[in-house]
């Protein structure tokens, strides 16, 4: 599971951004995780606990927002989500596609004062 590094990783550079602008109170955490990237949010979830005990963000909420994997056909030009549509252009049938996004994984917001 290699969601606890990344959450431990998070960790130190959520607390490292809190202590160079001289924040008090951490309420939340937001992350980003694209579909197709290999970050699963429940165990982001399950890890988070373990991450945070012990530092100035143990009492911070943790979310987590999925982005949708959407593909660009290569036949017909539509974007269409990759997932929704096993992979396949909901247009045209076709099965080549460039992706768009949902590999993401980024920090998206740090909420506090």
């Amino acid at each position: 599971m290699h969601e606890l590094g990344i959450m431990y990783h998070v960790v130190e550079r959520v607390i490292k951004i809190v202590e160079d602008n001289e924040l008090t109170d951490v309420e939340a955490i937001v992350l980003q995780v694209g579909e197709l990237s290999s970050v699963i949010p429940r165990y982001l979830h399950a890890c988070f606990p373990a991450a945070v005990d012990g530092t100035l963000l143990e009492n911070t909420v943790l979310e987590v927002e999925v982005l949708r994997a959407n593909g660009i056909c290569k036949s017909c030009g539509k974007v269409f989500a990759l997932e929704e549509h096993s992979r396949q252009c909901p247009y045209c049938n076709g099965t080549e596609f460039e992706i768009i996004s949902g590999s993401e994984f980024f920090l998206k917001e740090i909420r506090a004062c």
